[in-house]
């Protein structure tokens, strides 16, 4: 493999815990190198890093060419692995599509729309109960609360039950965290665990969980997204397994509730750092939705996705050999200059905005992105005009992650309006 080095190291992770690095390193490799070899720690092997936004849509469209079945995360599974752990995120061609419709009615925007009236009142509560507080945190009070008790609702759960869900998301997708998680990714430890999602020992209690729920929709006529799971068969005729189930329900649990909360907390602070843009949107509320669309490219609440070429390919005149791992660095192709007229500017009223937060027309676009646009845009145009100040009151702390790109806490003192 190559062995040139750049001031970049995106296997790094003490590279993602500031504001400034991840940009400054994504910036770097697209203007030189955008198809950059990144060795990984202790002999680990490497993987291919993709960091314009032309790049990333092309491999996340050619999925014969590039990929999810040998997993998307950078941790290198064998065979029995990736079978034991595969979810719909793991799984390409017509098993993946099968796999995606057991639920895609669920969270077409037309769907989605029925819970407008619900997300009001949600958003109304959660802010009533945040507020009047006057200093506290974000994150805990208003992004994870406001996500959780919408998946909470569509997965028909009591509401008691919200925190332990945030809870095992938090073990589970911030593996690299020490304060999250049980057992770290690259800990000794963790082999015992190699078997489950993201070598989390949560996901025994959100398999366990997931099993009480199933047992009890089993037969029934519920419409909860539990139901359709267990009363299904996918259109290709292969009924979910058990492990299918535990794996979809995972799916459902981690990616429900961290990406939107993260992407929350990542636009109010964008608007807490630019008030020039917060008073553009409490002056005229209809632009919300074009704002949405950059509070979703800010955010990028995910860096990347991982690819494993399946023959000898090149991407930009740069040779890759069949089982390289490619990562898709969404993150930084939302910041590509060569597709966003000042990609480092928080601008509300940005349009065009071809992100790819999502996705960008590949056949693992992300399901959810309906109910997390009409999540974000009700938050926005309820909390909004109930505040005349907002100010970070205290550390801003970030996951310690390069692949959720998260805000763990971050304190803030409102002035109602």
């Amino acid at each position: 493999m190559p062995n040139e080095t750049l001031a970049v190291d995106l296997a790094d992770l003490d590279n993602f815990m500031d504001d400034a690095t991840p940009w400054r390193m994504f910036e770097t490799l697209r203007r030189e190198r955008p198809v950059h070899w990144n060795p990984e720690p202790d002999g680990g092997g490497g993987f291919w890093s993709l960091t314009r936004h032309a790049h990333i849509v092309a491999a996340d469209r050619d999925s014969a060419t590039f990929t999810s079945e040998r997993f998307v995360n950078l941790e290198e599974v064998d065979e029995r692995q990736a079978e034991i752990r595969r979810s719909m995120l793991e799984t390409d061609g017509p098993r993946h599509i099968a796999l995606r419709r057991v639920l895609q009615r669920e969270f077409t925007p037309r769907a989605i729309a029925g819970y407008a009236t619900f997300l009001r009142g949600l958003t109304a509560r959660t802010l009533d109960a945040a507020l009047a507080k006057g200093t506290f945190d974000f994150v805990d009070e208003i992004a994870a609360d406001f996500p959780i008790n919408v998946l909470a609702r569509m997965l028909d759960v009591p509401d008691g039950d919200t925190r332990r869900l945030i809870d095992w998301g938090n073990r589970i997708i911030a593996n690299t965290d020490p304060e999250y998680a049980d057992v770290l990714l690259h800990s000794a430890e963790s082999e015992q665990y190699r078997d489950l999602p993201f070598r989390s020992p949560a996901a025994l209690e959100v398999f366990e969980y997931g099993h009480e729920l199933a047992a009890r929709r089993r037969g029934g006529s519920g419409t909860d997204l539990i139901s359709r799971l267990v009363n299904q068969t996918p259109m290709d005729g292969e009924p979910l397994s058990d492990r299918d189930f535990d794996n979809y329900f995972l799916l459902l649990v981690v990616a429900g509730n961290e990406t939107t909360r993260h992407a929350i907390t990542h636009a109010m602070r964008a608007l807490i750092d630019h008030p020039d843009q917060a008073e553009r949107l409490r002056a005229d509320l209809d632009v919300m939705p074009t704002a949405v669309e950059e509070f979703i490219r800010w955010a990028s609440p995910v860096y990347h996705f991982r690819r494993t070429a399946t023959r000898d390919t090149d991407v930009d005149g740069t040779p890759i050999r069949e089982g390289d791992k490619v990562v898709l660095w969404f993150a930084s192709g939302n910041r590509d200059e060569a597709v966003f007229t000042d990609p480092h500017r928080f601008d509300v009223t940005r349009s065009p905005n071809d992100h790819i937060t999502f996705g960008k027309g590949g056949p693992h676009y992300c399901l959810g992105a309906a109910l997390a646009r009409l999540e974000m845009r009700i938050m926005f145009e309820e909390l909004l005009p109930r505040l005349s100040g907002i100010s970070v009151a205290g550390d801003v702390r970030r996951v310690r992650s390069n692949f959720v790109n998260g805000i763990k806490q971050m304190p803030v003192t409102v002035t109602l309006a």
